[in-house]
């Protein structure tokens, strides 16, 4: 199904068509309040919500980092921590869910109400296969037995587009990429074909050709099975494609809702008109002339073996990057974009030494490849990463002045005197206020563990940053604030970036020149124009007419 604005107009129609009387909604929440109590305080998370979805429906659910479209969900299928105190009225099928007992829950989750969440390798148990982990939702709700449920976990991965689904289904979370994870989370959500599905942020960590087919995967199924789907989302082109009507959430409260069409052509509060006017735009400063050489790879090759039977026999591989040369100059930006699994990461962490690769690498005029770690180490201070999934990668037992300080401490930049002032300059760098240095890093939104990741980075005064994904999680206002951001340290610092993105429009408004990766090669470059107006090669074309043409059609 091709994605187009007539298409998306056409099928809302023929969802309101099949639609069961608006009188009677499949949920109806009324005058939602939800508290976290924290010892003697507390924080009023979301006052007094109020909206509904009917079956067949589809109703967006957005607003910034923080302003209660998650806890909101959550709270329909009881899933909120011990501290949080609940109250109002969440009717499903006519039935009160807040009245529900845990054990009556456990017959709706995952059968009748399911749930995409939007991390998916925090989601995914890390000890089971993806094959255990569905054939549980299968075996639970549906009593499937083994062999049953396998052939159905299968067929449930191949319709959510994994390639060799047969051997992912033996594979644990950590072995797929972020993209693969995310659709393994939606073939789970799927498994029992729910009433009501509540997506998200479910195509975040989506490139965005295969963004269209999970969209397109979820309007077949929605029109086959009469789901109904509350999904949540920060991209405002995503929402307006797939919603029939919209919901905007702001500090706890919806501050406007209605039909998705009249929202995004009339829209009536003012934050809601931020949102629109929210979208990355912009170019970075232009090179210098005859910049230096950087970062130099001829022929970078990382293959992964496949191992079967009881010797571990090497029966194949996995070609995540083969010969792969580039180029990066000093103060410069080169975008790498390509499809979930084309090698982006792993090229990335190879250039880094945090990935075993084959070829040579140069870095200004030192060959590095050949180095071990220690020969390595105090090359590292200049060359850092800043990584897809803040939360993950930020120690939940550091405050965020140890976190920005560990590498200070590692690599011996810092003495007893100066040591606070320069944590304090690379946070009051990156935008945050220096008094947060004391905090932990759940106490902060999704863009401020952001920050604090390029803080941490920023403070060693590197020479390249890898940026993996940096924006991927954060809604579109967030996302404009980090790309001034990185474009104003650029132009400080003369800092050069690797920007590895599936947004184009990130991606664009980010990168002088651009490579596009598919199957771990390189099957076009060039500079960015030249990229996004005249590709030249038909899996580019198809790249960019996926990621615009919803903003052309809007």
């Amino acid at each position: 199904m091709h994605w187009t604005r007539e298409n998306t107009i056409q099928t809302k129609e023929l969802r309101l068509e099949n639609r069961t009387v608006m009188d009677n909604p499949l949920l109806a929440i009324n005058d939602l309040r939800i508290r976290f109590q924290q010892g003697e305080n507390s924080v009023d998370a979301v006052k007094g919500v109020s909206f509904s979805v009917n079956a067949g429906e589809t109703v967006g659910l957005v607003g910034e980092s923080g302003s209660g479209k998650s806890i909101t969900a959550l709270s329909i299928l009881q899933l909120l921590p011990e501290n949080a105190q609940c109250s109002g009225e969440i009717s499903f099928a006519n039935e009160a869910l807040l009245n529900f007992s845990k054990s009556q829950m456990r017959r709706i989750r995952g059968h009748k109400i399911s749930m995409i969440f939007q991390e998916p390798m925090t989601a995914l148990n890390p000890l089971h296969t993806i094959e255990k982990q569905i054939c549980e939702v299968l075996g639970i709700h549906l009593g499937l037995k083994s062999s049953e449920a396998t052939a159905k976990a299968l067929e449930l991965l191949e319709l959510v587009g994994i390639r060799d689904a047969e051997s992912r289904l033996k594979a644990y979370p950590h072995e797929l990429s972020g993209g693969q994870r995310q659709r393994a989370m939606i073939a789970m959500a799927l498994a029992c074909e729910p009433t009501l599905l509540i997506a998200d942020e479910p195509t975040t960590a989506l490139d965005v050709t295969v963004q269209r087919q999970i969209l397109s995967l979820l309007t077949d199924l929605q029109q086959k099975l009469g789901m109904a789907i509350l999904f949540i989302s920060h991209d405002l082109n995503l929402i307006r494609h797939v919603s029939d009507r919209i919901c905007v959430m702001k500090d706890g409260e919806i501050v406007e809702q209605g039909v998705t069409e009249s929202v995004f052509k009339a829209p009536q509060h003012p934050y809601t008109i931020d949102l629109l006017n929210a979208e990355p735009d912009g170019e970075p400063e232009p090179l210098k002339e005859n910049p230096a050489n950087l970062v130099t790879g001829k022929k970078i090759k990382v293959w992964f073996p496949i191992k079967k039977g009881l010797f571990k026999k090497t029966v194949g591989h996995v070609k995540a990057v083969t010969d792969l040369s580039l180029t990066i100059h000093q103060g410069e930006t080169l975008g790498i974009v390509g499809e979930s699994g084309s090698g982006k990461t792993t090229l990335g962490m190879a250039l880094l030494k945090l990935q075993i690769s084959e070829g040579l690498i140069q870095f200004e005029d030192t060959r590095i490849d050949n180095m071990n770690q220690n020969q390595f180490r105090p090359l590292r201070r200049e060359m850092q990463i800043v990584f897809q999934d803040p939360f993950g990668s930020l120690s939940p037992r550091m405050t965020v002045a140890d976190i920005v300080g560990e590498g200070l401490d590692i690599h011996k930049l810092a003495t007893e005197a100066n040591r606070e002032g320069l944590i304090i300059a690379a946070l009051t760098d990156v935008g945050l206020d220096p008094e947060c240095r004391h905090r932990y890093p759940h106490e902060f939104s999704g863009g401020q563990r952001q920050r604090i990741s390029i803080a941490r980075a920023l403070a060693l005064k590197p020479k390249l940053i890898v940026l993996d994904e940096p924006t991927s999680a954060l809604d579109r206002t967030v996302q404009s604030q980090i790309i001034d951001l990185l474009r104003n340290l650029q132009k400080k610092y003369n800092l050069s970036y690797i920007f590895i993105s599936h947004d184009l429009a990130v991606v664009k408004a980010m990168s002088h020149r651009i490579i596009v990766m598919q199957a771990g090669e390189i099957v076009e470059q060039g500079n960015t124009q030249q990229i996004f107006n005249q590709p030249v090669e038909a899996y580019t074309r198809e790249l960019i007419s996926a990621a615009f043409e919803s903003q052309k059609s809007a």
